[in-house]
């Protein structure tokens, strides 16, 4: 099965600045694939490749078996984009903006506009100038979701939203792949991706350090015990062990230890009996602790699916407004 999505080796240099240094990705028909990254790591230069709104400096990239260059108008009407930041013409209101663009794509998607601003409780009669953010992101959504493209591509698409409408955003993306649409989800916050992905790559300055399905990356995750003892114990005795880190012994009682363990808890377990233990507490940790450590310290963790290495990119540009996208 052809991937919707094949990159490989995708590098982007803006002038000295490189922001991406290999990035490998395959996204699945049918999958809801999360791409998370703090700010700068590269997530939208990615995506402004996917759509052909930048060239890669090298490696390549398909979408839907075709380049974003040769697939022209045809792949273009079978994408809708969401861009992180929106550049709207003057002059117009939001329903004036919105058929224009369904007029761009032959008509597509202008029977649901009513439909989907009832939904995001878009006044469609407001100037898209008087917008608030919130509203201007309600109005990218109608525009990437209206015309029931097989593949969205979403930059940041809960911005600016209450939870109310985060709710119907979710509710839209599980309908799209109810359908069969493939959605590649960008985002910087884990509690998005986390609800709706199924697999979760993540970019770290310019490099996707790891990509894994959303239920092994929890599992990884590990867990943070504390350990009590009756006596005092030597950190050298436990920091070593198979599957801990980050030990830590209380400096002021010398009896109280903790841990991050992954993995087998048998080493820790073994170390531990050779001593009177008074407290053992074990707490699973969240995913957000995960991706943390990849923010953190990209070490850490060994990269799964990495990228080659180089000097660390820096994310830049200007962002491009869907207009130009559905028109080119």
């Amino acid at each position: 099965m052809t991937p919707v999505i094949r990159a490989r080796g995708l590098v982007k240099d803006y002038g000295p600045v490189r922001a991406l240094r290999g990035v490998d990705l395959e996204v699945h028909p049918g999958e809801v694939f999360g791409f998370l990254g703090p700010n700068g790591a590269g997530k939208s230069t990615t995506i402004r490749l996917l759509v052909d709104l930048l060239r890669p400096t090298a490696g390549t990239v398909e979408v839907f078996g075709l380049t974003p260059a040769a697939g022209g108008a045809e792949l273009r009407m079978r994408i809708g984009y969401l861009p992180g930041e929106l550049a709207f013409p003057a002059r117009l209101d939001a329903g004036e903006y919105l058929r224009h663009l369904a007029a761009l794509r032959g008509g597509r998607g202008r029977p649901r506009i009513d439909e989907l601003a009832q939904r995001f409780s878009l006044d469609l009669s407001r100037p898209l100038q008087a917008l608030s953010k919130g509203n201007r992101q309600k109005v990218g959504l109608v525009q990437a979701f209206m015309h029931e493209p097989d593949l969205l591509v979403l930059d940041e698409p809960t911005s600016g939203l209450d939870p109310l409408l985060q709710r119907e955003f979710r509710l839209l993306a599980q309908k799209s792949v109810a359908r069969g649409a493939t959605l590649f989800l960008s985002s910087h916050m884990l509690g998005e991706v986390e609800e709706v992905a199924g697999r979760v790559a993540i970019i770290r300055e310019g490099r996707v350090v790891d990509v894994d399905d959303v239920r092994a990356l929890r599992a990884r995750a590990g867990q943070q015990v504390l350990l009590r003892f009756a006596e005092p114990v030597s950190l050298a005795e436990f920091d070593s062990l198979p599957g801990v880190q980050d030990a830590v012994l209380d400096p002021s009682d010398g009896v109280s230890l903790s841990c991050l363990l992954r993995g087998d808890p048998m080493p820790l377990l073994l170390a531990a009996a050779r001593h009177r233990v008074v407290r053992w507490q074990v707490q699973d940790r969240e995913l957000e602790d995960l991706f943390l450590d990849f923010y953190r310290a990209p070490d850490r963790t060994p990269p799964r699916d990495s990228a080659t290495s180089g000097p660390a990119g820096t994310e830049t540009g200007t962002e491009t407004g869907t207009e130009k996208e559905a028109a080119r």
